[in-house]
């Protein structure tokens, strides 16, 4: 892929987006609109979002620091441009919302795995598994949340969304 100007560009918009709406809904615990952008831009922008999603993690570990959830960050959301590329051939909101949902209900799940390592240092692996497994338990009210806050969002602004996409597809390719 030849990387022009308006890639460039859109990676740009992309990220800002993505900022944008992440600080606007930061006061909302687990509601959030990086799933769903990531999934539209997936399906919109395709290769461009490859480039997009490790500049939203960097710019995610300048602006809040790095840890263990930025290590987390590095998989978590290009697995969900994965998940969305196996998927791209659905035209269902349902359809979307249900994986949307889905992943946010998982996201704690997939965020446990560094625990794996972390709660093994010093002793054997099912040490590292125990963490891992109580890391998880402990945060499934908020992966419910998260569900959720996915499904919806998704039900609400894919057809708006998918619409403005559509029409803009000529500018955007």
């Amino acid at each position: 892929m030849n990387v022009r100007v308006k890639d460039i560009v859109l990676v740009g918009m992309m990220v800002a987006v993505i900022e944008v709406c992440k600080a606007a809904f930061a006061w909302i615990p687990n509601i959030e609109l990086t799933s769903f952008w990531i999934i539209i831009f997936t399906l919109y922008l395709g290769k461009r979002t490859y480039f997009a999603m490790p500049v939203f993690i960097l710019v995610e570990g300048a602006v809040y620091g790095i840890n263990i959830w930025w290590i987390m960050y590095l998989y978590v959301w290009p697995l969900l441009s994965f998940i969305t590329v196996r998927f791209r051939k659905m035209n269902s909101v349902i359809g979307w919302s249900l994986v949307s949902g889905v992943f946010g209900l998982l996201f704690g799940l997939l965020c446990s795995i560094p625990y794996i390592f972390i709660g093994s240092f010093g002793t054997d692996i099912t040490a590292g598994f125990a963490t891992a497994l109580a890391w998880w338990v402990a945060g499934i009210p908020w992966d419910i949340v998260h569900g959720v806050g996915n499904f919806i969002i998704m039900l609400v602004l894919y057809h708006p969304i998918t619409g403005i996409f559509r029409n803009l597809k000529n500018y955007l390719e």
